[in-house]
């Protein structure tokens, strides 16, 4: 009898180090330790011994079956540790993990798409201080100490001379002031102003642009006006100028565009007349020539200046500008 539980006990060994996995191992367990295993089968079967063999083989049977189960065991928690080891494993074969990337925001997308429709129409790109002096914020632009753009409701001030600027105009005094005609350039950036509603923020972006040489007349701002609307919005899109007021321009002018949304036949967007307004514009004022040091006998020009955030809102169906500004990373995916 004790022949015969050493042979369960080789048996069981060698069938255990051929086990590949759980379910295998957990098989050897039920044959050799189950109910109905073979070690059980012996232990059952000892009463069958002469009354002097019992003991020791009953003792020998436990061991064995105590060795089975820890040899069991150990095997199942060997594979459980090697899963676990595979599951942390890098597989360096497999390709990288690519992290999300952002899209471009709407309105450095308006901007640059402004900023490459003058370039293609021979503008350079000008750009400033955000945080300006008064002279050149206001003085240099024909806007005297008296005028309502100066209020502080409309302004905010650094200190009494010092601004942050509230349109991107000193640019082009700066421009100006450091070469003589031909002028041809744009002037993208922020500007500040104390407005916050549906339409305006506190902190928006303009696009102003400058043209001075000889005989540069109203039809040259017109017929640049008119191909600019066409290239940003579709040649279909008809635009009008109404008569307007500008310190630093006269004449001057407000450009609308046909409605994008009912394309003229009223709408609540464009308050049922069918036209939108986009950007204003006007021919420089001869004040402006004389504190830059052009001549005013010889030269004259063209000045326009936009909001950014208008012509995106009028391209994209863009009902109210605080969405720009909120990072709904909803809103954003769109663009």
């Amino acid at each position: 009898m004790n022949e015969e539980i050493e042979q369960i006990r080789q048996q069981a060994l060698s069938e255990l180090e051929q086990a590949g996995d759980a379910d295998s191992i957990r098989a050897l367990s039920v044959k050799y330790l189950g109910r109905k295993g073979r070690v059980t089968g012996f232990l059952r079967n000892i009463s069958e011994l002469p009354a002097d063999q019992r003991p020791a083989a009953g003792k020998r049977a436990n061991e064995i079956k105590r060795e089975l189960e820890s040899a069991f065991n150990a095997a199942l928690n060997r594979l459980s540790g090697q899963k676990e080891e595979e599951k942390q494993a890098i597989d360096v074969s497999l390709p990288g993990r690519q992290a999300p990337l952002g899209t471009m925001h709407p309105i450095t997308r308006v901007t640059r798409l402004i900023s490459r429709v003058f370039e293609r129409m021979g503008f350079g790109i000008a750009e400033g201080p955000e945080v300006e002096s008064d002279y050149y914020n206001f003085e240099a632009l024909n806007i005297p100490k008296n005028h309502p753009a100066r209020d502080m409701q409309d302004t905010f001030y650094v200190s009494d001379n010092v601004v942050l600027r509230t349109h991107t105009s000193p640019i082009q005094v700066r421009y100006m002031e450091s070469r003589q005609p031909p002028v041809r350039v744009i002037a993208p950036g922020k500007v500040f102003r104390c407005d916050s509603d549906l339409t305006h923020t506190p902190m928006f972006h303009q696009v102003e642009g400058l043209v001075v040489d000889e005989k540069v007349s109203f039809g040259d701002l017109k017929g640049t006006l008119t191909a600019f609307v066409h290239q940003v919005f579709d040649r279909h899109t008809s635009l009008r100028f109404r008569p307007s007021f500008f310190p630093f321009t006269e004449p001057s002018a407000e450009v609308d565009i046909q409605c994008v949304i009912c394309r003229g036949s009223g709408c609540k967007v464009c308050s049922d007349t069918g036209w939108l307004e986009v950007l204003g514009c006007g021919m420089v004022h001869p004040a402006v020539f004389e504190n830059v040091g052009y001549d005013t006998n010889r030269y004259s020009g063209f000045a326009f200046g936009m909001g950014v955030e208008r012509i995106a809102m009028l391209k994209y169906g863009i009902n109210d500008i605080r969405m720009f500004f909120e990072n709904d990373i909803r809103f954003l995916r769109q663009f």
